[in-house]
């Protein structure tokens, strides 16, 4: 839910005794070492700042920051374990500011390694160190918003604001944390008069959406849409000199390109071998979060929330993405099963099947069909409106740049759209649509279709999500505790003036 967690210092220090060569002091010697490290690492020249860094430290091992500057570059390849035992030298070898290696330790515990008590307990231990340390008390908050323990996330902003009366960003957050039908016009006033105070846009853009979000509660739809509106244009601003912005042209090619190719090819040759993945697609807000808290709570299934592997391959091994999948052999398909099953089993070593639910993997079914051939695929759906609307409602990261725009949204929803019936027509038989509208109506009905599909069994009533404490790491960790309700349907109804646009690049839409 934090959009940046990880306060990483790219900075080094000097030490003041060891051995040093002929002529040269060991703080003259390591600093222009650690200096060669940290411009390979700004020219992005991962591994040979990673060779640098392990260069430094055999002859240095009690350099502090060469270990934590390390632990930073195995977190960002992916080297989650090998990250944690960095930061771990680094602490014993006494860094400077021991409370941030200590959030950073909690950040890879709770974000990928899905160990959400090690992460309270370094959390903890870094506001033991210093307990005025913000970072830490926003990331503890926002541990017990996954939890939904809404009353102690509660109590932490207010700490917060108490130590930094101009923290806008937790009371943006805390302003979310209030359930919608209890909007307090104070509140609404308190965020208005920060947003007038604020110099970050990106604060800015954070305290604009938690003032949309209370207006629409209160029914004022005019003045919730301009906050939404001003919100994005804020989100925008705050993106910065690296922002990619949404390429209408480009994203239709790449769709043409995954129709055309198919992505034929060799495919893996998994066995039926738990826990076997179910993948839920879809747009993100269309209810993805429910249907895999429901499959959750089901026999057999553990939920794996957005797992980030497939995208993460296909970003970082397979690039340029065409070429690279296009000649994977069987073998090389196995092996990445293989470590995609391994991310399975961190959610859960004793499930029949694990979710993973991170929506845009609707892009890539056809590499999904190779590695898993027999994978069962949901599909979510919901009324195009309001599915729209719900993004433009949502503070995303600005890499989801078609979501700060409602004609951007409109055109990646119909290419999601062509996409998807692509997708139908060459695997239909493994695709299930599971529409929100359907399930609020009838939740019975639409489970139990649902349970026979994936063949799971069916036990004759819905589960009760609300009453789950797991940690749920999405935007919808509070509305998906609460009992089904249906009055997100036909929500776009009451922006039918504002939507009037979207509305007819949608309309031929079935």
């Amino acid at each position: 839910m934090l959009l940046s967690r990880l306060p990483e210092s790219a900075g080094y220090g000097k030490i003041v005794s060891g051995n040093a060569a002929a002529g040269v002091t060991l703080s003259e010697a390591s600093d222009e070492l650690m200096g060669k490290a940290a411009q390979l690492r700004r020219q992005n020249q991962v591994a040979e700042a990673i060779a640098a860094y392990r260069e430094i430290l055999g002859r240095w091992p009690k350099l502090a920051d060469a270990w934590y500057n390390l632990a930073i570059l195995q977190r960002q390849t992916f080297h989650f374990d090998e990250a944690l035992a960095c930061y771990q030298k680094a602490l014993r070898s006494g860094v400077a500011r021991p409370e941030e290696v200590h959030l950073n330790r909690g950040v890879i515990f709770s974000d990928f390694l899905h160990d959400h008590a090690s992460a309270a307990v370094e959390l903890q231990q870094a506001l033991t160190l210093n307990p005025a340390y913000t970072p830490a008390l926003l990331n503890l908050a926002n541990l017990y918003e996954d939890f939904g323990k809404r009353a102690e996330a509660s109590s932490l902003y207010a700490r917060i604001l108490t130590l930094e009366p101009q923290a806008f960003e937790a009371l943006a957050r805390f302003a979310n944390l209030q359930p919608a039908g209890s909007v307090d016009d104070s509140l609404v006033k308190r965020l208005q008069e920060a947003l007038i105070t604020a110099t970050s846009m990106s604060v800015r853009a954070s305290l604009g959406f938690a003032i949309g979000r209370l207006l629409d509660a209160a029914g004022d739809y005019r003045e919730a849409f301009l906050a939404y509106s001003a919100a994005n244009q804020a989100s925008l601003a705050s993106a910065g000199p690296h922002f990619v912005p949404y390429d209408r042209a480009r994203q239709q090619q790449f769709v043409d390109r995954l129709i055309g190719d198919g992505l034929s090819g060799a495919r893996a040759n998994t066995a039926d071998i738990p826990p076997r993945p179910i993948f839920i697609v879809g747009m993100f807000r269309s209810g993805s979060t429910l249907t895999e808290q429901l499959l959750a709570a089901l026999a057999g299934v553990a939920g794996g929330g957005e797992i980030d592997f497939l995208p993460r391959l296909i970003n970082t091994e397979l690039t340029p993405f065409f070429a690279a999948s296009s000649g994977l052999t069987a073998g090389q398909l196995d092996a990445i099963a293989a470590r995609y099953r391994a991310e399975l089993l961190r959610v859960s070593a004793s499930a029949a099947y694990v979710t993973d639910k991170r929506p845009d993997n609707f892009l890539y079914i056809g590499l999904i069909k190779r590695l898993f051939p027999d994978a069962k695929i949901v599909h979510t759906t919901r009324n195009p409106l309001d599915n729209c609307l719900s993004i433009f409602f949502l503070h995303l990261d600005q890499q989801m740049s078609y979501a700060l725009s409602l004609k951007d949204i409109g055109h990646y929803y119909r290419q999601y759209r062509r996409l998807m019936s692509h997708w139908k027509s060459r695997f239909g038989g493994d695709i299930i649509d599971f529409d929100y509208d359907a399930l609020v109506k009838d939740p019975q009905e639409q489970l139990k279709r649902l349970c026979e599909f994936l063949q799971l069994p069916w036990s004759g009533h819905v589960p009760a999500v609300a009453a789950r404490n797991g940690a749920i790491k999405t935007a919808s960790v509070w509305q998906v505790r609460e009992p089904l309700y249906s009055t997100s349907s036909g929500r776009a109804r009451h922006y039918a003036d504002q939507l009037q646009e979207l509305r007819d690049e949608l309309s031929d839409l079935p």
